[in-house]
């Protein structure tokens, strides 16, 4: 059975940082790109991140660029997502997902092209 599992998520102020985590068990971690969506009330999911296999590609959404990141550990079966200089739009909650390939594909920040969700952790920004 396959769990996706996110951490991390709690309540920072506006310009801090935050690091998310998210540990997946029950299936090959490195035949997926993994990639982190979010969804903040009344909104749709988004797609903010994606980071290859090998962690040597990684597509951001044109909104964090610059300030957030992702990076995997391979061996340990987790990916992170490192966000800087946080702002109050990026309250949401956030999900960790397993992508269909091991490359991120040309629409990696649909939803549609995900094989796992995560339930989900929760990140808050204060003005």
């Amino acid at each position: 059975q396959v769990q996706v599992m996110e951490s991390g998520g709690g309540l920072v102020q506006a310009g801090g940082s935050l690091r998310l985590s998210c540990t997946a068990s029950g299936l090959t971690f490195p035949d997926y790109a993994m990639a982190w969506f979010r969804q903040a009330p009344g909104k749709e999911r988004e797609g903010v991140i994606c980071i290859s296999w090998d962690g040597r590609r990684s597509y951001s959404t044109d909104s964090v660029k610059g300030r957030f990141t992702s990076s995997r550990d391979n061996a340990k079966n987790t990916v992170y997502l490192q966000m800087n200089s946080l702002k109050p739009e990026d309250t949401a909650m956030y999900y960790c997902a397993a992508e269909g390939y091991r490359y991120c594909s040309v629409s990696w920040f649909r939803t549609k092209d995900v094989t796992y969700w995560g339930q989900g952790t929760q990140v808050t920004v204060s003005s």
